[in-house]
């Protein structure tokens, strides 16, 4: 019994010793999966749909290869196929049969677009010369765009791998424990064979049998065991039992957890389910966190660039509407007096808040705050950001400082967004455009005003800095020679308003402050300096010079049928335009 046990360990463990070292060698799988396509089509766009990036699981590896300069980026496929639009491009698929990727030439009305290279649409974006291979993780609904840049072929070569798990965690128990059965065979034979020489010692002498007459010879007589061994071979035997059972146990065990085979065809795709949208789901943001801190970082270097050079096409490119005008009526009034003093600057981040739009269509709105970390004595930096089409860049069509005491409201996450409200919604207190002018009649008449109630007047420095009693006070200082008088006027900007989650709404709002200065008798002159006179190019006249100021506010504006007051947040003021009257 004991050779039999030993036999049985023996081949237990050359069982679980050759299972455990062909699970690392033979039975091996793949540890990367490589699928490419190549085409010779002059499309100058081609977008590798998100499908195919999950036909596995894991991170993947894109490489692509091109004659010359490669542009490789990646966002929302509803994004990257916005701004492909009608242009001709390959598109990139994997057959989920074959597991193989599959190119398609979809023709377009258009053969040359635009560098895709830092669109403000890509969640990252990257170039190289000749051969690009980048690790991302990208989920179903993300594509990738690549391009040369916008003219010349896309490059004509794309492979796709992804880094398979072919880690064997039973190998190194299976040969460990292959070695124990070894060991315990090699015990179990060295005890039957001491066995068997014990059984081999001194025996009785036969005794002989009378009056034989065949020649006597010894003949040996069966051992009986005594009581001491027979106890010992039943406890040999009960020891024996477990442990066969220990072995078959291990070895089932094993077998069970063993990884696939090659014969498991393991270079398939693994099917990904199809992810459909849940009932009631809504657009999405217009700009990820990631996205608005790249933009923002833009925004700033053009604006410090053009700011210090006074370059009036530059700072087009990144401002549009009442911040661009405010900024060009700078330039022209610096130009003319240096000592003006320059724009406040954007600061490159870090982004405080982030409030997208949601929608999945043009034009896009992004409502920002930035921190200036270099200066704290520097008021943080409002900024609403719009995007017209695809292929254009964010522009900043409101820039404001916030009031250093504001308690701003609560926003919805950015990875959610909100909802731009009309201009003469009636979902608020008062509409966006009746915010303005309800304001505006404050800053002339101050407590006469009807809508003195409606605004909260703590915190508010431009009523300080330019409402009735700084009016009062101009007209003074002239009165003996001019005469000054005030007006008001809806700005060329639109109004934007972006929803709280109180049901009330971030409002901004363009607004133009006149001021009319004439000389009280006729053949009297009124004199200027300063920005009139810079931005005016007059220092003195007969009839009078009109001056507008630019006025951007920003407001928290609560629900419809709320108690709570409209509050100023933040703003920026100043002289816009000045001309000489007729």
């Amino acid at each position: 019994m004991r050779f039999v046990l030993a036999i049985v360990s023996f081949l237990l463990a050359a069982v679980m010793i050759g299972f455990g070292i062909a699970q690392q060698t033979i039975l091996a799988t793949p540890d990367e999966v490589t699928v490419s396509a190549e085409t010779d089509n002059a499309a100058p766009l081609t977008v590798v749909n998100g499908d195919a990036f999950t036909a596995y699981s894991g991170n993947q590896t894109i490489s692509a290869t091109g004659p010359g300069r490669i542009v490789a980026a990646y966002g929302r496929t509803s994004d990257v196929m916005a701004w492909v639009g009608d242009a001709s491009h390959n598109m990139v698929t994997i057959d989920p049969e074959s597991g193989e990727l599959v190119t398609e030439l979809v023709r377009g009305s258009e053969q040359e677009v635009p560098d895709p290279y830092e669109s403000d649409l890509w969640l990252e974006n990257y170039t190289a010369d000749l051969e690009l291979a980048l690790t991302v993780k990208i989920p179903s609904d993300v594509s990738f765009l690549l391009a040369a840049d916008g003219v010349e072929p896309a490059p004509n070569k794309v492979s796709l791998s992804w880094s398979l798990d072919n880690a064997t965690p039973w190998a190194t128990p299976l040969i460990l424990g292959g070695a124990a059965m070894l060991l315990l065979g090699l015990i179990f034979l060295m005890w039957a064979v001491h066995h068997v020489r014990r059984a081999g010692g001194p025996r009785r002498k036969p005794q002989k049998m009378p009056k034989v007459p065949k020649k006597p010879r010894y003949k040996p007589s069966k051992r009986s065991i005594p009581p001491s061994e027979r106890s010992r071979v039943t406890a040999t035997t009960r020891l024996a039992v477990p442990a066969v059972l220990l072995g078959a146990l291990i070895l089932s065990g094993c077998t069970t957890a063993s990884p696939p085979t090659a014969s498991e065809d393991a270079t398939a795709p693994t099917p990904t389910p199809a992810s459909t949208p849940a009932e009631g789901d809504t657009a999405s943001p217009a700009a990820s966190v990631r996205q608005v801190e790249k933009i923002v970082a833009r925004v700033s270097a053009v604006a410090r660039e053009a700011d210090e050079s006074r370059d009036a096409d530059l700072i087009t490119t990144r401002f549009g509407e009442a911040a661009l005008e405010y900024r060009l009526a700078n330039y022209t009034m610096r130009a003319e007096d240096s000592a003006i003093a320059s724009p406040v600057a954007i600061p490159d981040g870090p982004v405080q808040l982030t409030l997208p739009q949601q929608t999945d269509s043009w034009p896009r709105t992004v409502f920002t705050i930035i921190l200036d970390e270099t200066d704290t004595t520097v008021a943080p930096i409002a900024l609403f950001l719009e995007q017209a089409s695809p292929r254009e860049s964010y522009k900043v069509n409101y820039s404001m400082n916030l009031e250093p005491s504001v308690v701003f409201p609560d926003v919805v996450a950015a990875s959610v967004g909100t909802s731009r409200l009309a201009a003469d919604s009636g979902l608020l207190r008062s509409s966006p455009t009746e915010v303005a002018l309800d304001y505006a009649e404050i800053l002339e008449q101050d407590v006469e005003s009807d809508s003195y109630l409606d605004f909260q007047s703590e915190g508010d420095s431009l009523r300080v800095n330019v409402g009735l009693a700084v009016k009062n006070q101009e007209k003074a200082d002239l009165s003996s020679t001019a005469t000054l008088t005030y007006g008001h006027a809806l700005g060329s900007a639109d109004p934007i308003a972006m929803a709280t989650i109180d049901a009330g709404a971030i409002v901004a709002v363009h607004l133009y402050e006149t001021k009319v200065a004439k000389p009280k008798e006729e053949g009297s002159a009124v004199t200027f300096s300063g920005q009139t006179k810079a931005l005016s190019g007059i220092s003195i006249t007969e009839t009078g010079i009109e001056s507008t100021y630019g006025d951007q506010l920003l407001f928290y504006v609560p629900a419809a049928g709320s108690g709570e007051k409209i509050v100023l947040l933040g703003y920026t003021q100043g002289l816009v335009a000045a001309s000489e009257l007729n």
